[in-house]
């Protein structure tokens, strides 16, 4: 039987990848949702976020496959247990986060979208109506605690730090290797072009230029051009 920290381990690639994608779930809120609405389970549909068909309009995620199955709400404030349901099923657990974050892209989920912090988007999926428990939040809440999901969170920034520090290694060798291939001397053979370009106040005169620049500037002097 899987342990609950091998569910974890599972999920918690999927959310970190998806959230460096771009998606605007927290991954500890999305480990910690799938942990309370599947107990730590994985389906055999791929569906560990308790989304049901609803319009059932198709998705590139979902292809209209679904899986009928009892599940409990809180309706009128009181819990009933054995409510039917249809859940969507999935080929992967990668379509169904990503069908999900689809979902929350409509205005309804608005605020789960601009929450700052894992406990203001759990709340936002509360007030937003994603699940009847009024406990919801604070279900979630405990689980990132107890669990100790902001890691993830925090392993997605580490990440972009880290790829912006190597972003800005690679430009600055780009800009070494470009001033070490610039030319120091203009060559005997574009003095002509280069003096022409200066004197019809094109350009002021270079200490240094690429040999593009030399040769480009040369040809265009002896096309008259110049």
């Amino acid at each position: 039987m899987a342990s609950r920290k091998d569910f974890i381990d599972l999920i918690a690639p999927i959310a970190v990848k998806l959230r460096l994608e771009g998606s605007l779930i927290f991954p500890s809120v999305r480990i910690a949702q799938a942990l309370l609405e599947t107990g730590g389970k994985i389906n055999a549909w791929n569906n560990v976020v308790g989304y049901k068909v609803g319009n059932g309009v198709i998705t590139p995620y979902w292809r209209g496959d679904r899986v009928s199955a009892s599940t409990w709400e809180f309706i009128n404030g009181e819990q009933v247990t054995n409510v039917p349901g249809d859940f969507r099923a999935y080929a992967t657990l990668e379509d169904g986060f990503r069908d999900q974050d689809l979902l929350f892209q409509s205005a309804r989920y608005a605020a789960v979208r601009l929450a700052s912090t894992p406990q203001g988007q759990t709340q936002a999926l509360q007030n937003s109506g994603y699940a009847t428990d009024p406990a919801y939040a604070s279900k979630l809440n405990g689980i990132i605690a107890t669990e100790g999901l902001t890691f993830y969170d925090e392993e997605v920034i580490r990440m972009l730090e880290n790829l912006q520090a190597q972003i800005e290694a690679l430009t600055s060798r780009v800009q070494s290797l470009e001033e070490q291939a610039a030319l120091t001397i203009i060559p005997t053979w574009a003095q002509a072009a280069i003096d022409a370009a200066v004197k019809a106040g094109l350009i002021d005169t270079p200490e240094k230029g690429s040999y593009d620049f030399y040769r480009v500037l040369t040809v265009l002097h002896r096309k008259g051009i110049i």
